[in-house]
């Protein structure tokens, strides 16, 4: 091996481009000998990866289990919410709360809702025998408690000029029955078939009353319809496999029945099948569960395996023909095996980031996980299943078998006295092959279509402004829809759409958004409660919201009755003996802790509500409240918490989803900027960082102003098009960068010529698979759809359009390669000249 230096050229750009050069043969000789191997031992190589999938996937099928509880899949795993519902637990037991007011439980536990909502123009409050009708109904279940706990009026008109705020009319009423389980495995039990009781009644109900429309809420509605997405998509998976293998079998068929592979398109999806069957199998077998999340997974890892499927298959193409089918398996193998190494390195490094401790919704980290463990399996099963199934088809074609029918194919002199569609289907390309063409694999319509075609107009120049423009508007949308980025902190973002617990959550947005959640304050320390300032204090802070106050009450109890209480032992004795005895307030007996010390009472904590007025943006200034009355809690001499059980599932919601795909990205990153001095040529790597950030923002930007939140589907889709845009920009990139062709623009058509087939076969039987999703009447399927229709879109677009074009005006300069072609040419001549100078004999004979 040689290297000359070129003039001028430091000695450190020598020593890193003879490093690259270095490794990049040896990874390809590792690749050609990988390949030699499996070429030589193909059975071995075929049942190993079969037995895997036998043993595994049997075992998959006794191990199965669902995950049941939805909090800890979405909910933040490490957030302040779930300590303050510690706190609230410890010092307010739900066991000893007695009371009939909705706000006392500040934990959901087992519960039962109901919105009754009249006709469009009626008023629910002159239907009252419906709603009581309902209720009795209710209490009448067995095992139900004797009381609701609740009522909430919706869609509300007040009487005009009212003082005191009279209401004139509603649309709906919304009711609330909670269940005493006290944490007993019995009683939730209990609790949940009278769950099951509750929605069937409602659904009787229903049809009884055709003038009240009941929508209808239950504490396991939410898990059910959150699995209900498996069950619904289960036959549209199978629909979205089916058009992949077609798809792949006709993208890898040719007119040409010698070189034409069928099967090899169609095993290579197979391949990719069983591969994530064995990675189902080992993750149920070490103890994992089963959630709708995973639904991704198929997809995910069916556009990386078809895209090394798609590329072994163009690398075999671009083998000498002349070759033995082992020794052309090992040469496929040195040209796709090291690029398609890279990614699969690369989406096993972002999603192991996502699996990471610093990942704080569990769903996400479940779901990197099992990612890590599919992409091992396919990258495995990939070299090993399919490249044995490869050696085979290759053997058949050096052997002149038929590639569908596996017959000897006749010679052309039997096929001419054959009728014509004889000859066609057992036609071996040599009608079509010119004397002069030397590759017959460029008959497939694919390459044919980008040689003879494409190339020449996307390199056109009168093409090029219109591609600049449309870049500009990409880019210009995309940058609009990143400014408009909102959470998905709402879990119905995660449910089948047409479910009950998302049209009640509908009906609730509409007419019960005008006040938050009712949100429990908990002083949690000894208060001076009857000194002034502490009072002023508490109304400080209770300031702008509606509250439900045993102190506030008990300040008006002491001013109506004209008792002074300005120190502790009145305060206290009057609160006890008088107060907390009458009727009307005895249901504030829980919502204080005393504690004795000798003949000495003391109130140790206390709890309060509020509630906020809100707009129909409900959550979002929930989520605002919380950030507010947090530091103030610190702030204050008052030390308190807030909560109520939705904050749980809100609590920095929008930095935990967002902090795997930030930790990807930058894995991403600082693995490209790491390998700079290492990978074929720099500039490779800068174009990548480049396309990759484009087509990752302009995804994020588009899907925004599709209406996507920011939820953990579409945070996965975000790390999965980090990958999905390298898989395939990289090739393209570096053979750009690789190319010694006298321009630019003759380098990008040989870049399109060799890869453009494989990456337009797997975008394309990509974006086909998806379209069954559509038909899936959930919200996540919808999400996953929308996100990953964007990714095959916006890497299409780079790949075909944007990078074609845009690679002919910037570097890398390809000048350099023109001039040694002249100096050799130049030096050739010479040789030439003085060859006929010594021999003029010899140029007298010519």
């Amino acid at each position: 091996m040689c290297f000359l230096r070129r003039p001028g050229a430091p000695a450190s750009w020598i020593g890193r481009r003879m490093l690259r050069q270095v490794l990049r043969r040896g990874l390809q000789s590792f690749c050609h000998r990988l390949g030699l191997c499996v070429s030589r031992h193909p059975v071995f190589f075929l049942t190993v990866p079969a037995v895997l999938t036998i043993t595994f996937g049997l075992s998959a099928l006794n191990r199965f289990q669902i995950e049941g509880d939805l909090e800890r899949l979405v909910a933040p795993s490490h957030s302040l919410a779930k300590i303050e519902r510690s706190l609230a637990s410890s010092l307010f037991p739900l066991d000893q709360s007695k009371s009939q007011l909705y706000s006392d439980l500040h934990t959901p536990g087992r519960y039962g809702r109901v919105i009754l909502l009249s006709s469009p123009g009626d008023n629910i409050l002159l239907q009252a025998e419906g709603i009581l009708q309902t209720h009795r109904a209710v209490l009448e279940m067995k095992d139900g408690r004797n009381s609701f706990i609740g009522h909430q009026l919706g869609g509300v008109v007040e009487v005009p000029n009212s003082k005191d705020q009279r209401v004139k009319s509603a649309r709906a009423i919304q009711i609330t029955y909670y269940l005493q389980t006290y944490g007993s495995a019995t009683q939730d039990l209990i609790g949940e078939k009278w769950e099951n009781e509750f929605c069937k009644l409602m659904r009787k109900l229903q049809d009884e009353h055709q003038d009240l429309q009941l929508y209808f809420l239950a504490s396991f509605s939410l898990w059910r319809d959150f699995h209900k997405t498996s069950i619904l998509a289960r036959s549209k998976v199978l629909v979205s496999l089916v058009l992949i293998l077609t798809t792949a079998t006709l993208s890898s068929s040719m007119k040409d029945c010698l070189r034409s592979k069928p099967f090899l398109g169609l095993l290579g999806v197979l391949t990719v099948c069983i591969s994530i069957a064995t990675a189902a199998g080992i993750i149920f077998i070490t103890d994992g569960k089963y959630n709708s999340t995973l639904l991704g997974i198929p997809f995910f890892a069916m556009g990386h395996g078809t895209k090394g499927v798609f590329e072994l298959l163009s690398g075999w193409r671009r083998t000498k023909e002349n070759l033995p089918f082992k020794d052309r398996v090992a040469d496929a193998y040195s040209d796709v095996m090291v690029t398609y190494t890279m990614t699969s390195s690369l989406y096993f490094i972002t999603f192991g980031m996502g699996a990471s401790p610093f990942t704080n919704i569990e769903a996400v980290k479940i779901f990197c996980q099992n990612m890590c463990v599919s992409i091992l399996l396919n990258y495995f099963y990939i070299f090993s299943f399919f490249g044995s199934c490869l050696v085979f088809a290759g053997q058949l074609e050096q052997n002149r078998y038929h590639s569908i029918f596996c017959c000897k194919i006749p010679s052309a002199e039997y096929l001419d006295r054959k009728p014509v569609w004889f000859q066609t289907v057992m036609s071996d390309g040599h009608q079509q092959t010119s004397h002069h063409e030397t590759n017959p694999y460029q008959h497939h319509f694919i390459q044919h279509f980008l040689r003879e075609h494409y190339n020449e107009w996307i390199t056109n120049i009168y093409v090029k402004p219109f591609v600049v423009i449309l870049y500009l508007i990409y880019a210009s949308f995309s940058f609009m829809g990143c400014l408009q980025i909102s959470d998905g902190a709402s879990i119905i973002n995660l449910l089948a759409s047409d479910s009950p617990s998302v049209s009640y959550a509908m009906v609730q947005q509409k007419y019960f958004s005008n006040y938050s959640p009712v949100i429990g304050f908990y002083v949690y320390e000894p208060l001076e409660y009857w000194n002034s300032s502490v009072q002023e204090d508490l109304q400080r802070l209770c300031s702008g919201f509606t509250t439900v106050s045993w102190v506030e009450q008990y300040y008006q109890f002491l001013k109506v009755s004209n008792i002074s209480a300005n120190n502790k032992t009145d305060f206290i004795s009057v609160l006890q003996s008088s107060f907390l005895k009458k009727p009307e307030f005895q249901h504030f007996r829980n919502d204080i802790i005393f504690s004795k010390a000798g003949d000495e009472n003391n109130i140790i904590a206390s709890r309060l509500y509020l509630v906020a007025r809100t707009s129909r943006d409900n959550q979002k200034e929930v989520i605002e409240i919380l950030d507010k009355l947090r530091p103030l809690s610190l702030s204050k001499s008052i030390r308190f918490i807030v909560f109520n059980p939705s904050f749980v599932f809100t609590d920095h919601y929008s930095l935990s989803v967002t902090v795997p795909v930030l930790i990807a990205g930058f894995g991403v990153l600082l693995v490209l900027i790491l390998t700079f001095i290492l990978v074929i040529h720099p500039l490779g790597n800068f174009w990548l960082i480049l396309s990759v950030t484009s087509i990752e923002l302009g995804v994020l930007g588009l899907m925004t102003l599709w209406n996507v939140d920011m939820d953990c589907i579409s945070i996965l889709c975000l790390i999965y098009t980090l990958n999905f845009a390298i898989d395939h920009c990289a090739p393209l990139l570096y053979t750009f960068v690789l190319a010694t062709e006298h321009t630019r623009t003759q380098c990008i058509k040989r870049s399109l010529q060799e890869h453009g087939t494989a990456i337009l076969q797997n975008i394309t039987s990509f974006l086909i698979g998806l379209v069954p999703l559509l038909f899936v009447p959930s919200n996540l399927t919808f999400t996953l759809f929308k996100c990953l229709l964007l990714s095959g879109c916006c890497t299409l677009l780079h790949c075909f359009v944007i990078l074609p074009v845009f690679l002919t005006f910037f570097p890398p300069s390809k000048k350099h390669h023109k001039k040694k072609k002249r100096a050799k040419r130049k030096e050739r001549e010479e040789i030439e000249c003085i060859e006929i100078q010594e021999n003029p004999d010899h140029v007298t004979t010519v």
